[in-house]
């Protein structure tokens, strides 16, 4: 279950049971791994994820998505801050991932990066062909990869555009070279989010802090007047880049979706959870140290998100990265 954390100024906290925290614990390694794990996850390399059809190379204005692995030996990441969108999603265990998609600029390095998952592949289908930066995958999962209308770049397939890092063990230190897949970052028309930027509307509420928790996770943003942005908080912490940068978004969206089970699950036995991007529902978006209850909307899969208020009017986010959090609907 995801919950959120409301009211002006108030940090979420969260309890967990004993259990919780085993399982937490049992499943941080491969949150998200599910059973055939690709080269990229264990660092060993298998048959399995070698069997994908290998994808032609993007050469048009394609956006580059990573999946991004965030379990706590994860952290810091690389490259984030160059994102424009970032995602946030639970998977096992109630552990989260993230996916951080480039249109404007590709940093040199990203990561680290891991495994994709199902409910990736609808995400996607809003862009062009997009590019999927991704570990491996279960092996039952790697058909709908190859039939996606994406392509797929793996260590298998781009070998060059992968290294493993050696600040910290296998599986948390694959990263990628973005220029190394892209020869340049598609621009900002590639990004067909249906995101709207511009002034703020009218109204919302006064809002320092917004705390969405996760059974296993939890992301908190806390508003910073001298920044003009929402700094990232993970699991109790601050979140910066590896370059000491702290993570923060101009504009944060918690969406309200359905998450329901997928038919994968991890080597623990642990489901997989598919997160559903295409329908309706309410979110909350955060800018400006506001936040505005709105609706979000998302006819099919190929169409972008639209994120209105009460009364129908386009809801403008800041200029800067946005990052949408997931929680589950109630």
């Amino acid at each position: 279950m995801t919950t959120v954390g409301r009211g002006r100024g108030v940090r979420g906290r969260r309890t967990t049971t004993t259990a919780a925290l085993l399982a937490a614990l049992a499943t941080a390694a491969a949150a998200g791994c599910t059973g055939g794990n690709g080269p990229g996850d264990d660092g060993r390399g298998t048959d399995r994820e070698n069997h994908r059809t290998a994808s032609p190379r993007a050469t048009g204005p394609s956006v580059l998505a990573v999946k991004i692995d965030n379990a706590s030996p994860a952290r810091p990441h690389s490259g984030v801050g160059a994102a424009d969108v970032v995602y946030a999603e639970q998977v096992e265990g109630g552990l989260s991932r993230l996916m951080a998609v480039y249109a404007t600029r590709l940093p040199e390095v990203v990561g680290p990066v891991r495994s994709a998952r199902e409910s990736d592949l609808e995400l996607l289908r809003q862009f062009d062909r997009p590019t999927l930066a991704f570990s491996g995958a279960q092996t039952k999962l790697l058909p709908l990869i190859d039939r996606a209308p994406l392509r797929a770049e793996t260590p298998s397939d781009a070998a060059d555009a992968y290294f493993r890092g050696d600040d910290r063990p296998a599986p948390h230190n694959l990263y990628l070279r973005p220029g190394r897949l892209l020869p340049e970052a598609p621009g900002r028309a590639a990004l067909t989010t249906g995101f709207h930027y511009g002034p703020a509307p009218s109204g919302g509420t006064a809002t320092d802090s917004r705390t969405v928790r996760y059974p296993a996770a939890r992301f908190t943003f806390t508003w910073s007047d001298s920044r003009d942005r929402w700094l990232v908080g993970m699991d109790g912490g601050s979140a910066a880049t590896a370059d000491g940068k702290p993570m923060a978004p101009a504009t944060v969206v918690v969406q309200h979706v359905k998450v329901r089970e997928s038919a994968f699950r991890d080597f623990l036995g642990n489901n997989t959870p598919y997160t559903e991007t295409v329908g309706s529902g309410k979110a909350e978006v955060l800018r400006d140290g506001r936040s505005w209850e709105v609706n979000w909307k998302r006819e099919k899969a190929a169409d972008g998100t639209s994120f209105t208020t009460r009364d129908g009017h386009p809801v403008n986010f800041a200029q800067g990265q946005v990052w949408v959090v997931f929680a589950k609907a109630s």
